[in-house]
Formats: structure tokens, sequence, C-alpha cells
């Protein structure tokens, strides 16, 4: 379970995740991170307007195994497992 994870741990992409516009200089609806990408969890919150809606901030894996920017997603675009495990 997602909310267990700690900052630093190792998160996945459950869906391929795609740029909403709230990413700079990235095209709208980009792929960020496809499903089963590796991730890290940076930090772990909530929308100010609406505290029952967590938010977590991640940084993906790209092809050559560097980080991309932290992107906020939603829990249902993570797992705390490989899409095989």
């Amino acid at each position: 379970m997602i909310e267990q994870l700690q900052p630093g741990d190792m998160i996945y992409a459950a869906t391929d995740i795609l740029n909403d516009g709230s990413v700079p200089d990235m095209p709208e609806g980009e792929l960020i991170a496809s499903s089963g990408c590796r991730g890290v969890l940076i930090n772990t919150g909530h929308l100010e307007e609406d505290e029952d809606q967590s938010i977590y901030l991640v940084r993906f894996e790209d092809g050559n195994n560097d980080l991309s920017p932290p992107i906020g997603c939603w829990p249902e675009e993570l797992s705390a497992q490989p899409a095989d495990g």
C-alpha cells in the first residue's frame, strides 16, 4: 500500500502518467512515465482544498536511469509493487 511508503522508497507508475499541463517546459499530453516505470517517492501531502485527497511527489526514471523533475501524482496512478510483483 502506497500510504505506508516513506520518502526515499521506490514506487511505480500504475498507469501511463501524462502531463496535464502542470509540468512546465513539457507539452500537455506528453508521456511523463509509462505504466510500470520505477520512481522514488519524494514527499506525501494533501490538497489544501480537500485534506482527504492525498498527493504524492515522485521522481521517475527515464531511459538513461536519470530522475525526472518532481511530479505530483494521485494515489490511483501509483503502485508500491512492480507490475509483475
